[in-house]
């Protein structure tokens, strides 16, 4: 049986990315870095951690040398490292937690603690509301408002999880419930089924006509740290990880209906039910029925019940009362992307930076994908802290692109490029004459996100006016349930965009997936076209782009809206380098 929690890959990684935070909190250098590294290249790893140590290869994850492959052992062997222990006994109470509030940084905290004694979340906040913070050497005012913003922020994000990290739980379970010989039907429903970006509980979905079976084996599954709740049509119960799994079970002749009402939105459900009271019909989880006569109408398959109700099918993503009922009853829905659609991935890091593989590994794992390119898009010199090339390692890196697509012989293509920065006034931060030479130019923005909006959209805007840029990565700068995006004219920013042919990225990475589902849309009305990326930094981050189109079927886009859905051969035409 598969695993849900007990030293999962994501679990092992999180030890690991707290060594680095309290490392990073003592003003260690470098180390935290090395942690860092090696916690992205075990998360991502395709292989059960555990077995890996027991057959005693850590040693081959790269970023994994000898001492953190011991630490890692210990936390597999018995659960915890002593290492972290000493680490979080040596700084004051309080310290790391107040550094999960968006503008506390390790320095800022122990500054807070020592000076104010503060060591949970709501001093702080009652030290901020009283105005005690302002005065601190290097805080003020602002930086006051702001973290009392930070506290609000964070406890929202407490209640929610990135769909990234949930779905493949989600997937786990929903896999063992259909191996069960009593189990007909199972899916996915809820938020997760309509791909929303964060996730609160977990929903499914089952027919069987044993459900007491069913429920036994799901409140028993490995990873469930208690049951609230347990009958023959629902069973909820809470994972180890704190995420609350819920499971109905329904009679076949129910299940569409129920999949469409369990998947939802309430928004969209609300207009549905509105089109079936015009017709004097009733519409919930258990079928449309004829009010007249009671009459079953639909109810045994989902796209019974929009085709009963004049609509043609809309797909799990659309769902959101944002036009797609009209649509649907026009026939004027979107050819949605498909998943299987990009034929390469326009943002991927490797070791060259911050990343954790070499440049011909992150290419034989695309490859493996079935990509027919990537752009390798290592950070540029003025991103230090996380090593950015200089133009005279770019210029190795190139050679280096050139030498793995002579030995690639046409069969797979590797596009020499940069993740370049945009400074405070638009200006990048790589010349022209090593921009020139560049298949793909990504810039971003990684710094000075509270900048007013007016100096942000200008910011944005000169940056686009390089006529080397191709892409604006991560657009807003947001970190979901961590940083909010950044003060920008996105209308101004896309009318821009448009004009000047550069490509809006939807970052795939899960704590981005920026640009949004409500701004993939807005930036389409303007005739923008967009990119889609991983941000990968290893092997195994290049999965995430799944989430990336989920982003952009959600944005009600088509394959012909994005770049990278295409032949290298036409991609060539839409990028600007």
């Amino acid at each position: 049986m598969e695993r849900l929690a007990r030293l999962t890959n994501i679990e092992v990684a999180a030890v690991l990315y707290e060594v680095a935070d309290l490392l990073e909190i003592k003003g260690v250098r470098f180390k935290p870095h090395a942690y860092r590294r090696a916690a992205q290249a075990i998360e991502t790893l395709p292989e059960d951690i555990a077995d890996v140590a027991r057959e005693g290869r850590l040693g081959e994850i790269p970023g994994v040398g000898k001492g953190i492959a011991g630490k890692v052992m210990e936390v597999v062997e018995t659960g915890s490292l002593g290492y972290l222990e000493s680490l979080r006994e040596e700084l004051p109470e309080g310290v790391q937690e107040l550094t999960r509030i968006e503008g506390i940084g390790p320095k800022k905290a122990l500054v807070l603690s020592r000076e104010l004694g503060i060591r949970t979340i709501d001093d702080l906040e009652a030290a901020a509301t009283a105005g005690r913070i302002r005065d601190l050497p290097g805080f003020g005012e602002k930086t006051e408002q702001n973290i009392l913003a930070g506290i609000q922020m964070s406890r929202m994000a407490g209640k929610r999880h990135l769909l990234g990290y949930i779905l493949p739980t989600a997937r786990v379970i929903e896999r063992r419930l259909s191996s069960l010989g009593s189990v007909g039907q199972v899916s996915l429903a809820g938020s997760i089924r309509r791909r929303k970006e964060t996730i609160g509980d977990l929903d499914l979905l089952a027919t069987s006509t044993r459900p007491e079976e069913v429920m036994e084996v799901f409140a028993t599954l490995p990873g469930v740290s208690r049951v609230l709740a347990r009958g023959t049509t629902k069973t909820s119960v809470v994972l180890e990880t704190g995420l609350q799994v819920d499971l109905r079970v329904v009679e076949e002749k129910h299940y569409g209906a129920a999949l469409q009402y369990f998947t939802g939105s309430k928004e969209h459900n609300i207009a549905l039910r509105k089109l079936a009271i015009a017709r004097n019909w009733r519409l919930n989880e258990y079928g449309l029925v004829d009010l007249a006569d009671g009459r079953m109408i639909a109810g045994e398959d989902e796209a019974g019940v929009y085709r009963a109700l004049g609509l043609s099918w809309i797909e799990p993503e659309l769902r959101e009362d944002r036009g797609e009922i009209e649509a649907a009853r026009t026939g004027t829905l979107p050819d949605l992307v498909g998943y299987g659609s990009i034929r390469g991935d326009l943002h991927v890091h490797t070791r060259w930076s911050e990343g954790a593989h070499s440049i011909e590994e992150m290419a034989e794992a695309a490859q493996g994908l079935g990509y027919e390119y990537i752009a390798i898009c290592d950070h540029a010199e003025t991103l230090h802290i996380a090593r950015g090339l200089s133009p005279e390692r770019l210029a190795d890196q190139v050679r280096e692109i050139e030498r793995l697509n002579r030995e690639f012989d046409g069969e797979f293509t590797i596009l020499a490029g940069t993740e370049c920065n945009i400074d405070m006034d638009g200006r990048i931060d790589l010349p022209d004459s090593i921009l020139a030479d560049l298949d793909v130019v990504v810039a971003s923005v990684h710094s000075g996100f509270k900048q007013p909006e007016r100096e942000m959209t200008d910011r944005v805007i000169a940056a686009m006016q390089n006529d080397h840029v191709d892409i604006i990565g991560h657009p807003t700068g947001r970190i979901l349930l961590s940083r909010e995006p950044c003060q920008i004219d996105l209308a101004t920013i896309f009318e821009a965009a448009a004009a000047l042919g550069v490509l809006m990225e939807i970052n795939a990475f899960p704590g981005r997936l920026d640009l949004s589902d409500v701004n993939c849309r807005l930036a389409q009305g303007f005739g923008v076209r967009f990119s889609l990326g991983s941000d990968a930094h290893n092997r195994g981050n290049l999965r995430y782009m799944e989430f990336g189109v989920a982003t952009a079927r959600r944005g009600w886009l088509a394959a012909d809206d994005i770049a990278n859905t295409r032949s290298l051969e036409d991609l060539r035409g839409f990028l600007r380098s």
